[in-house]
């Protein structure tokens, strides 16, 4: 029931879209066309006012012709990391790639793909189901800020899955909660060919606090980076402020919260040690400057932790079962929009479309995994008319 070739001519089609966080506009027109076709009832919320983007999220309610079954919710992401503008996707011996100067974007139009197949397989087919609600959310990749401002007052679902992980032989159950840090030094400019003495370098300073983290993996639960670092406007300027933006993530909160600690007190500590004293005409003792931080820790999103007995996790196990192929339960070191929808109520798994070297020009689909993916969707659909609520 699935048409693989209709599948990946639609994939490649929205993979082509530029769809960067924050310009989903495009992609979502073009989703919306093709849901409007199967006869669905499609519309936007205020998400992207909230983010500043070009659109909100698009959401997608199809009704049930079976209406003892309850509703169930399904997905996917429509914004795309860099370089992900003008990409050319080709298949090689059933993989899918770019040219190699540009992402893929199957992370996340492979599980958009998945999902307007699993609609279209199932009014082509006449398959009974309950009502399904679609969430196509935007910006995703810089902090699930779509599924974090998402209006869920559009939704009766209680039970769903998120199509935003790698390969379908596993299910994704646990995902880490997730703390950004911002930190920006203030030090002092000075010339730094003439009088750098005069000076204290944020750029220094902000060296030291790093030089002193432990970063990485630091627990098989927990990790930290640092990912963008701002500052300084030339050579010859001993420089007065940097910017620093990190993150830390973990699947246990005091471990994430003795972590985020740690990174901050290695700021604390490398800030009070710098202070210079200058002396001009007017005074004889002179002015102390010290270096200074301003900090801004801000949680991304909540840990998700879908219990083995869920009905999601039920529905999936079976349907794989049914079909003949095997599947494990995972923990995730990354978070995805199910974190929020489980914080929301609507309980979720995430499954795998078969995408692999995410966020690097390397990515690559796997055709027989994406079609896979899709056949359990749609027999997880199925099954949620048939298994007791």
């Amino acid at each position: 029931m699935i048409e693989k070739e209709r599948m990946t001519e639609h994939v490649m089609d929205i993979i082509r879209i530029d769809s960067l966080s924050k310009k989903e506009k495009d992609v979502a027109i073009k989703l919306q066309r093709d849901m409007e076709e199967l006869g669905a009832e499609c519309f936007y919320d205020d998400a992207g006012e909230k983010v500043d983007g070009n659109v909100g999220n698009l959401i997608v309610k199809l009704e049930g012709n079976k209406p003892s079954a309850p509703p169930f919710f399904l997905s996917a992401h429509m914004d795309t990391v860099g370089p992900g503008e003008g990409i050319k996707p080709k298949i090689e011996d059933g993989i899918m790639k770019s040219d190699g100067t540009t992402i893929l974007g199957s992370d996340d139009k492979s599980g958009i793909a998945v999902i307007v197949e699993t609609i279209r397989a199932i009014k082509e087919n006449g398959i009974p189901h309950g009502d399904i609600e679609i969430a196509f959310t935007i910006c995703e990749e810089i902090g699930l800020l779509g599924s974090k401002y998402i209006d869920m007052s559009h939704f009766r679902a209680k039970q769903g899955i998120v199509l935003d992980s790698s390969t379908p032989d596993r299910l994704v159950l646990r995902c880490p909660s997730a703390d950004r840090m911002d930190f920006v030094v203030h030090g002092l400019e000075a010339h730094a060919g003439l009088c750098p003495e005069n000076g204290l370098s944020a750029i220094q300073i902000t060296s030291e606090a790093i030089a002193n983290m432990t970063l990485g993996r630091i627990d098989d639960l927990t990790t930290a980076n640092i990912g963008v670092i701002s500052g300084g406007r030339a050579t010859n300027i001993i420089p007065n402020r940097v910017k620093v933006v990190g993150e830390a993530r973990s699947h246990d909160e005091e471990t994430l919260k003795a972590q985020v600690n740690h990174m901050r007190s290695c700021f604390h500590d490398a800030v009070s040690k710098y202070e210079v004293t200058l002396h001009d005409d007017l005074s004889a003792e002179g002015t102390t400057h010290v270096a200074k931080l301003e900090e801004f820790i801000e949680r991304s999103y909540d840990r998700m932790d879908v219990d083995i007995e869920s009905r999601p996790v039920i529905l999936v196990d079976t349907a794989v079962k049914n079909l003949g192929y095997e599947i494990k339960h995972h923990t995730s070191g990354g978070g995805c929009d199910a974190n929020y929808f489980n914080k929301f109520g609507i309980e979720c798994a995430n499954l795998g479309t078969g995408m692999y070297d995410l966020h690097t020009v390397n990515e690559y689909l796997i055709l027989e995994e994406f079609f896979r993916s899709a056949e359990i969707m749609l027999e997880t659909i199925k099954l949620n008319t048939m298994i007791p609520s």
